[in-house]
Formats: structure tokens, C-alpha cells, sequence
């Protein structure tokens, strides 16, 4: 009879990459039914390498740690084969160990040369080839194990995950497969990570069956936060905030430091629910001190509370951990702004400018830091900077009407008004400027209608500015 050696099978969860949006990580050996062996392998008695049992419980003759998206560790973990593999693939085993993909792959390439049917061989390959970057072959690897022998789970694992990484549509097809095959070990977690792949793949497809997809993984393992993250942060995606908010607490039942709190943190927000959001986000941040979203988040929270110095505060803790996240910096420019900060705002925006100078909303911006700092002309270089970038900018025609009358440049608050208007509704104090502008032109005409229109639009909102507009009406108007 035959002796049995071990040829690895690598599992590869880190091939989703971002098209699966770094959550899934998959744990198997392919123990399967062995290839038909070729008359020359049955010919060789030789003795195999014996098996060494892992630190994770696998049974390996050669075992690979590589570090998932999700920090994960995935293994290289074996088959069962009747007779000893061909030398070249042994050799190609030890490479691999080794990381030496390069060196690996014509070994690899020669054995399937040889022996087409080498199931073991071109998913070997495939592993290899996704290291070199090579992601066509790697695929076209996998294709050629599947199709020696498609009743193996790894297999159609990696080959679904690596067809979702390049956005192919039958990426369904080998990830469904693998639901419906078993994992060498572990065939829970194997299992559930299979139905979670195949979700991530159909959330943008096939919602309703994603969520079917990540109810099945947490049937599967019903301790593991993951299924219920993936289904809350979709229903909340679809609006269904009260279904989301039932997944995500449960996400975080059964991992405190779930990304749960993010989520829950938005529903929070979109209802009102601040104090809550607060107190989620602050949960996640002593968690994860480290980490810069939860902290904007939580400076936006805080924001919205009117708590500016402490979501100043928070934003800038996120900046020194995130200083390349331009949306970020714009954020605490922003609230710089709001809290009344200009000296802090300006220097922000400047900073931006720096680095986006076409950007007309930042040129805005900065001109409303200025005109808050009573740097008129300043501020209307920015506004002009700003139409002229994007003409249809509607709200940097009013900004620009006030930095033009603040300037005394009559003509050009008449103009940027009428601009104005081309793309927003008149206001009471459009109304009033432009009259204002008529005025110190010495159009009377235009000036008393404008100050009429005010005063019809008014209300009763704007006192000081009525009692100026009733009696520059008794001095301009004629008298009856």
C-alpha cells in the first residue's frame, strides 16, 4: 500500500483585499478525496515527511503565517495524498515556507506541465502567483484546481475571493460553491467564513440575500461579532435603522471593540441621540486610542452638541494621528470657524490652499475667515477666486457682495447680487444690501424699491435695518 505525505494547501483570506472590504477571513486545510496517482508516483516507496502538529491545531509539513487585512493569521495547511508528491512540488512547498514565491513558481509550473490533472499543484500556483502580483494567473491558477477537482472548499474559496478582489461577476459562483463544501478542519469557522465572503460579494448586487448570507454565518458561529457587524453596517446603509441598530448592539455584545460603535454612533447621530453617540465613541476611543475615526466622529458629536472646544480638541488628536486625511483638516478648519477661531481658521484654510489652490468651496471658506477678521479686501480676492473657479457657486456671490459694500465697491455688490440671484432666492438682506449699494450710488429709484421689497420680506426680523430703510424712504422718496 501506498504511503501517505502531506502536500499543502494554502488558504489565502487576505486575496479579498478591499473588494471585501477587509472582512473575511478564511480558515481551512483542503482535506479532500487525494488526485489519481500517475504510474510513476505509484512506482516511488519513498518515506514522506512527517506531519508536525501547529500551534493552531492543524496538521502541517510545511506551515505559512501571513498577516490578514483584519489581523488576522491565515495558514498553509495540508492534504492527504496516496503517494509521495513529485520532487519538484516538495521543493515548491519549502520555497513557499520561505516566501520565496519567485522561486517557487517554475517548480510549480513543471509539475503541472506534467501532470495537468495536479489539483494540489495549480492551487499551489495560484497562491504563488498572487504574491508575484500577478492576479490574472493567479485566477487562471485557481480555475485549473477547481476544474481538476471542484468538490474541494478551499479551491473554490480562494478562487471566489480573488475573482470579488478583481470585480468579476462569477466571483458568486465559486464563493457559493464553497457554502456548500466542507473545510478540512474548523468546518464551522470555514463554513462561516465562505457565507461571509459570499455576503460582501452580494451586498451591492443582492442585498436581501447578502443579510441572508450573514444570518447564515452567525448561525454558523454564533460567538463571532463579525456576521452581525457586516449585517448591521447593511441595513444601515439601507435605512433600516432600527433592524441596524438590533445587529450592531449585538456586535458589540460579543465584541466590545467592534467597529459596531461606529455604526451605532451614526444612528445615534441621524436620530439626535447625541449623548448616546458620545457615549459609544468614547468607549471605542479607549479602546482603540490609537485609531483616528473614532475620534472624528466623535469631534463631529460633539460639534453638533455645541460643545466646539471639546470637539476642537478631539479633531486635533485625530489630525496627529491622521495628517494626510485632507477631509479631516477641512473639518477642524471648519470648526474653527464656527467656534469663531479665525486667526486659527484662516491659518487652516491657508494651509489647504496650499495644496489645493482650484479648490473654490476652500477659497470661500477662507474669505469668510477673513471677513469675520474685518480683512475686507482680502476677503474679497478670495470670494472673486472662488466664482471664478466655479461660477455657479451661488452662496460666494452673497459673501462677495458683503466683502464688496464692506469695501465701499458699490458696482460690484449690485453685481455679485444680481449674480447671486441667478442661482438662490432673494433674502431680506439681499434686499436691503442691494438698496443700500442704490443708495450710495444716488440711484434713488432703484434704492427705494429694493428698500420696499426689505421691508415687505422683513417682517419684523431685522429691526435696525427697518428703522434705517422706513427713514431712508421719508429722505429719498418724493414727497406726495
Amino acid at each position: 500500500m501506498a504511503r501517505r505525505s502531506a502536500v499543502g494547501l494554502v488558504v489565502a483570506r487576505w486575496l479579498a483585499g478591499a473588494a471585501l472590504m477587509a472582512c473575511v477571513p478564511v480558515i481551512a486545510g483542503a482535506q479532500t478525496n487525494p488526485p489519481a496517482a500517475s504510474p510513476s508516483q505509484n512506482s516511488q516507496n519513498q518515506s514522506p515527511p512527517q506531519s508536525q502538529s501547529n500551534d493552531d491545531g492543524y496538521s502541517s509539513s510545511v506551515h505559512h503565517k501571513a498577516k490578514s487585512n483584519s489581523g488576522q493569521n491565515v495558514h498553509h495547511t495540508t492534504v492527504a495524498e496516496e503517494v509521495a508528491p513529485p520532487p519538484e512540488l516538495a521543493h515548491a512547498e519549502n520555497l513557499i515556507d520561505k516566501h520565496d514565491y519567485a522561486g517557487a513558481e517554475p517548480l510549480l509550473r513543471k509539475v503541472v506541465g506534467d501532470d495537468p490533472a495536479n489539483y494540489v499543484a495549480w492551487f499551489e500556483l495560484g497562491f504563488v502567483e498572487n504574491g508575484l502580483g500577478k492576479v490574472d494567473d493567479s485566477i487562471a491558477a485557481y480555475r485549473k484546481s477547481v476544474a481538476a477537482k471542484p468538490d474541494v472548499f478551499e479551491s473554490n474559496l480562494n478562487l471566489g475571493l480573488q475573482l470579488a478582489k478583481t470585480e468579476q461577476p462569477d466571483a458568486e459562483q465559486y464563493l457559493r460553491a464553497a457554502t456548500r463544501l466542507t473545510p478540512t478542519s474548523r468546518v464551522a469557522d470555514g463554513q462561516e467564513r465562505a457565507w461571509l465572503s459570499l455576503g460582501h460579494v452580494l451586498e451591492s448586487i443582492k442585498p436581501d440575500e447578502a443579510l441572508a448570507a450573514y444570518r447564515q454565518a452567525a448561525t454558523l458561529q454564533p460567538k463571532d461579532a463579525e456576521p452581525h457587524l457586516a449585517a448591521g453596517q447593511l441595513l444601515e446603509k439601507q435605512q433600516k435603522l432600527p433592524e441596524a441598530e438590533s445587529e450592531l448592539k449585538k456586535a458589540l455584545a460579543l465584541d466590545p471593540s467592534s467597529d459596531a460603535v461606529t455604526g451605532l454612533a451614526n444612528i445615534y447621530m441621524g436620530s439626535g441621540r447625541l449623548a448616546e453617540a458620545e457615549a459609544a465613541l468614547r468607549k471605542l476611543i479607549a479602546a482603540h486610542p490609537d485609531r483616528s475615526d473614532p475620534r472624528i466622529q466623535l469631534g463631529r458629536v460633539l460639534a453638533a452638541e455645541g460643545k466646539n472646544d471639546d470637539a476642537i480638541a478631539e479633531l486635533q488628536a485625530a489630525a496627529k494621528l491622521a495628517p494626510a486625511d485632507v477631509a479631516l483638516q477641512r473639518d477642524l478648519a471648519d470648526l474653527y470657524l464656527i467656534a469663531k477661531k479665525y486667526d486659527q481658521a484662516e491659518a487652516a484654510y491657508r494651509a489647504l490652499l496650499s495644496a489645493h489652490p482650484n479648490d473654490a468651496e476652500l477659497h470661500q471658506s477662507l474669505g469668510k475667515s477673513l471677513l469675520e477678521e474685518k480683512k475686507f479686501p482680502d476677503a474679497q480676492k478670495e470670494f472673486l477666486a472662488a466664482v471664478t473657479l466655479k461660477p455657479d457657486l451661488g452662496s460666494a456671490y452673497g459673501d462677495l457682495a458683503f466683502a464688496a459694500n464692506e469695501n465701499k465697491d458699490y458696482p460690484l455688490t449690485i453685481k455679485a447680487l444680481d449674480a447671486r440671484v441667478k442661482y438662490l432666492a432673494e433674502e431680506p438682506v439681499t434686499y436691503f444690501l442691494r438698496a443700500s449699494a442704490y443708495d450710495h450710488l444716488k440711484d434713488m429709484k432703484r434704492a427705494a424699491a429694493n428698500y420696499h421689497l426689505f421691508l415687505d420680506a422683513a417682517h419684523g426680523k431685522y429691526p435696525d435695518q427697518e428703522w434705517q430703510a422706513s427713514h431712508r424712504l421719508i429722505a429719498i422718496e418724493p414727497k406726495r
